[in-house]
């Protein structure tokens, strides 16, 4: 239940801030923020049928090791490739990049462009021969064939611990969305997701995730696609909208992306173009889109190898249009609502609306009856993708990379998908306990980037070296990982414990908290490499016999034969790579 003076502004949100002939506005009640018609139940109910049923009928194609840990790798490129950006189409881009944009503007749209595009065509042109190929289940799988079993276990359970976070903040996102869009309460929001992700995810493994993801991502655009198109005609078009926000601001630094990264106190983020490009660019974005087995266990399904180094091409092509459905409706909240959004923390003591509720808040102001419940029911899929992603890649590092490397190496095949499908369940009931941990950050992007730089920074470091350096050995892999995962730990502590102590580790006394996240990612991937090169130059290397598959240079890639010029990855990556160029001069 809100309180009365969430209520008030709900009220005045919607008698104030419509245009009065649009009759786009839903019904106030006093139990909740909207009343929903029985059209729109019936399209949420209808949803949480179909996924379900997905899990079933696909629960009998499930029971090999190969079929519901890697869905049979029969996927192919176009369903690989949407799975792969639905996967990371959950809270984390629909409400905490809404709310990063209401609160940063237009800065971040970095986290889908500079922050996504090079590295997802990096993943596909480079470094998909050496997942593929090798056949490997998880990247902690190809740690051990790199480097040895500890360095295995080590990335296994960071892993392992930061999905089960991650999946943490989807069911709190949408924990957060019921509440704020229908009044329901968060424990009850929280527990329904979980049943549900957990059914579907168990019993058809990741080809239930990947059907389900790809027929999410289509809900996601059919219903978010409402705010930004009845949004734009509300206020006038783009131009409007940019002298509305200046108005509202008071600065121009909320409309461009790079012509105010010049110092970190010339921008609403408090970074610099140094950050955004070494740490976001190339750490943060190469670390997640290349490492995290979240989204590369999506790729691995692929059937052939030339799917799997397309799919993430077509996934970048797909991303670099999420901004209008997520970016935008942020930028229209500051031009349209009455009243300040505060962050998250704040709004969990006064019951004030937070960054994170800005896009049910505007599903609420534009959507009527029909089109509220398409609306809602994309939010729910966009957080149903994200915590099937991680609840499925939990699965799947804990069955192959913990329990069966460490602790019974000698199962049977049927033995594993059993103990899949109980870790899956597992893995939820531990999700519900973290979800509650996002109440404490300021917002949903401070806690995802804070996890980031702990789990995927070092990871990246490691991995990189892996491939590309033959001399790289099985001590320095372990130790540059550890050294790298506690750097970042002890910087976020020592921030934590003295606020001033970040004009060191951003380097500026101007820098924010969204610069302490980038800088803390470059530090532990910078401490990650030089320990693992210093550390492998102290020690005795493997043959190089031994790396064929494994590192760049004593390997083959397998050729491919395309039969036009215009179907090899190569030609599409550019293509995408041209058009990433063109929208950040647009938009610079």
């Amino acid at each position: 239940m809100f309180p009365a003076t969430n209520l008030w502004m709900v009220s005045h949100l919607a008698g104030m801030v419509a245009h009065p002939q649009s009759g786009l506005i839903a019904a106030i009640t006093p139990s909740g923020m909207v009343r929903l018609s029985p059209v729109d139940l019936i399209i949420i109910a209808v949803y949480f049928v179909l996924v379900v049923f997905i899990g079933f009928y696909l629960k009998e194609s499930s029971n090999t090791g190969e079929d519901f840990f890697m869905a049979g790798r029969q996927m192919t490129a176009w369903i690989a490739g949407l799975s792969f950006v639905s996967a990371n189409l959950g809270s984390l881009e629909l409400m905490g990049w809404a709310g990063s944009a209401y609160q940063y503007g237009i800065l971040a749209t970095h986290w889908y462009w500079i922050g996504a595009i090079p590295a997802m065509l990096f993943l596909g042109i480079v470094m998909m021969p050496f997942y593929y190929i090798s056949k490997v289940n998880s990247v902690p799988g190809y740690l051990q064939l790199r480097y040895g079993p500890a360095t295995r276990a080590l990335s296994g359970i960071t892993f392992a611990v930061m999905t089960i976070l991650m999946s943490g903040i989807n069911m709190y996102a949408m924990a957060l969305v019921m509440k704020v869009v229908l009044g329901w309460d968060l424990n009850f929001s929280i527990w329904v997701s979980a049943i549900t992700v957990a059914a579907y995810v168990a019993l058809g493994g990741l080809r239930s995730a990947i059907y389900n993801e790809v027929l999410q991502f289509l809900l996601i655009w059919a219903g978010s696609l409402l705010v930004p198109i009845l949004g734009l005609i509300e206020v006038g078009g783009w131009r409007n909208l940019e002298k509305q926000i200046i108005h509202n601001v008071g600065q121009t630094g909320y409309l461009h992306m790079w012509t105010t990264l010049g110092h970190f106190n010339t921008n609403p983020m408090g970074v610099n173009w140094f950050g955004i490009v070494f740490g976001l660019g190339f750490v943060v974005s190469f670390g997640y889109w290349t490492t995290d087995f979240l989204v590369v266990q999506r790729v691995l399904s692929a059937d052939n190898l030339r799917s799997a180094r397309m799919a993430p091409i077509l996934g970048a092509a797909f991303k670099m249009m999420v901004p209008f459905i997520v970016i935008l409706p942020g930028l229209l909240a500051l031009s349209v609502l009455p009243f300040k959004l505060v962050a998250q923390d704040i709004a969990v003591q006064t019951g004030q609306h937070s960054f994170n509720e800005v896009l049910p808040l505007m599903l609420v102001r534009y959507c009527g009856p029909g089109l509220l419940g398409l609306g809602v029911t994309a939010l729910i899929a966009g957080f149903m993708s994200g915590m099937a992603g991680n609840v499925s890649a939990f699965s799947t590092v804990w069955t192959y990379d913990l329990y069966g490397a460490f602790m019974n190496k000698k199962a049977s095949d049927e033995h594993y998908v059993k103990m899949g499908r109980w870790c899956t369940l597992i893995g939820v009931l531990v999700s519900i306990g973290t979800a509650y941990l996002v109440q404490h950050a300021a917002s949903i992007m401070d806690y995802v980037q804070a996890l980031f730089s702990f789990f995927i920074a070092p990871l990246f470091g490691t991995v990189l070296l892996g491939m590309l350096w033959r001399r790289a050995t099985a001590a320095g892999g372990f130790w540059g990982l550890l050294s790298g995962t506690l750097t970042s730990f002890g910087l976020w502590e020592w921030v934590e414990r003295d606020p001033s102590a970040l004009r060191y580790v951003a380097l500026s006394p101007d820098a924010k908290a969204m610069a302490q996240d980038i800088f803390r990612a470059l530090w532990a991937w910078v401490v990650c490499v030089i320990v693992t090169v210093v550390v492998s130059l102290l020690t005795k290397p493997r043959p190089v016999a031994e790396l064929e598959g494994l590192v760049y240079g004593v390997s083959p890639i397998p050729e491919e034969h395309d039969d036009h010029w215009y179907q090899r990855p190569m030609v599409w990556a550019g293509v995408v790579f041209a058009v990433f160029v063109v929208l950040n001069v647009i938009f610079r």
